[in-house]
């Protein structure tokens, strides 16, 4: 549905919709006293919510509003979101047209005779962008970093915020690892806004090589490393999981669920099939320096949803020639660990996460 009225009215129609969308349906059963449902298993709890957090945000999505081609809303009450617009989807035009579209356009002539397009895109996508664009402008800020006001993150749009405390704290505690080496040398895989590259940086490590696949996180990261004056310590690196040579510590904090993930931001929290995180693991000691450790910073979540066990973890582990030589443990922070409400509560309320210390396992001499 294309809104074309007040767009104050066009947020309440949208909550309305999510209020809508959050009622269970009222259907009557017959039942015999006899009748007993089967227990779901907390896998089929999890994949159950998230089926029906795919179809309320496909149904939410589909109250659209008109953009023109510079990204502004011409509707009566339209806030200006042509930065957080830019910020998100690129600049709005040049001699070609746009770049970073929304998800439907028409072309349209520009005041400045240039190429410009007139374009729809969901509402709740706007308020997600614009909300992205608050974080962004205010920033997080990590205790782990130090006294303020120079201890601020600031996450870009697409780039998974660190707002939760209890990983940072690990890595901002856990001893580093007592090495040969002249020059301490770090690698930070899947660096993301690169607070965990700032953490190594801030403690003394030399140097670390921060590596990521994605643009818009390598971005937030050069943006986030040059606030906090770390450019010089910290090099960035696009590619997929490790940098050549070896270190005397690697990090790593892989997505923590198994499943697929349904968007470019769900990748930090969903990785299909373990793939990063056995990346990781398969080819952690090739990177070691003698007597250098891995970092594994990864939640039991998925353990308490039955998507992987801790048999599963431990045998990857082995498997690679890693041996655990320490383990740091938290409790979650975060809001939705005590909320009793939540579909996966009690998932959450056992959660902990772990900074898994790891060494090359040692090989006997042959005779």
């Amino acid at each position: 549905m294309l809104w074309r009225g007040d767009f104050h009215n066009a947020r309440q129609l949208l909550q309305a919709m999510a209020r809508r969308a959050e009622k269970p349906p009222q259907r009557k059963q017959r039942r015999t006293p006899q009748t007993e449902l089967p227990v779901a298993t907390p896998a089929q709890d999890f994949h159950r919510h998230r089926l029906a957090q795919s179809q309320r945000a496909r149904m939410l999505a589909m109250l659209l509003l008109p953009f023109e081609g510079d990204y502004g809303i011409a509707l009566r009450r339209a806030p200006d979101v042509r930065l957080a617009c830019t910020e998100a989807w690129g600049p709005a035009a040049n001699e070609s047209g746009i770049q970073g579209a929304p998800a439907a356009s028409t072309d349209a002539a520009g005041c400045d005779g240039a190429r410009a397009t007139a374009s729809v895109a969901s509402l709740r996508e706007l308020l997600g962008i614009t909300s992205a664009h608050e974080w962004r402008r205010k920033g997080v800020e990590i205790a782990a970093l130090g006294a303020a006001p120079n201890n601020r993150i600031y996450p870009h749009y697409g780039v998974f915020s660190p707002v939760r405390g209890e990983y940072l704290a690990l890595v901002a505690s856990a001893p580093l690892p007592a090495t040969q080496e002249a020059e301490f040398l770090a690698f930070d895989i899947g660096t993301g806004t690169g607070v965990l590259s700032a953490l190594l940086a801030r403690r003394g490590v030399h140097r670390v090589v921060a590596t990521d696949l994605d643009p818009r996180a390598l971005a937030c990261a050069h943006h986030n490393l040059a606030q906090l004056g770390l450019s010089d310590t910290v090099q960035l690196l696009q590619t997929d999981l490790f940098p050549s040579g070896r270190a005397s510590l690697v990090v790593c904090n892989p997505p923590w669920l198994p499943a697929r993930a349904g968007s470019a931001i769900e990748r930090a929290v969903y990785d299909e099939d373990s793939r990063m995180l056995l990346g990781f693991l398969a080819a952690l000691s090739q990177h070691l320096a003698p007597g250098g450790e891995g970092w594994l910073i990864l939640s039991d979540f998925a353990e308490h949803l039955g998507l992987r066990s801790r048999a599963a973890l431990l045998a990857a582990v082995a498997a690679a020639g890693l041996q655990v030589v320490g383990r740091l443990q938290a409790k979650p922070l975060h809001p939705k660990a005590g909320a009793a409400r939540d579909a996966l509560h009690a998932a959450r309320a056992a959660e902990v996460t772990s900074l898994w210390r790891l060494r090359s396992r040692e090989v006997a001499p042959t005779a």
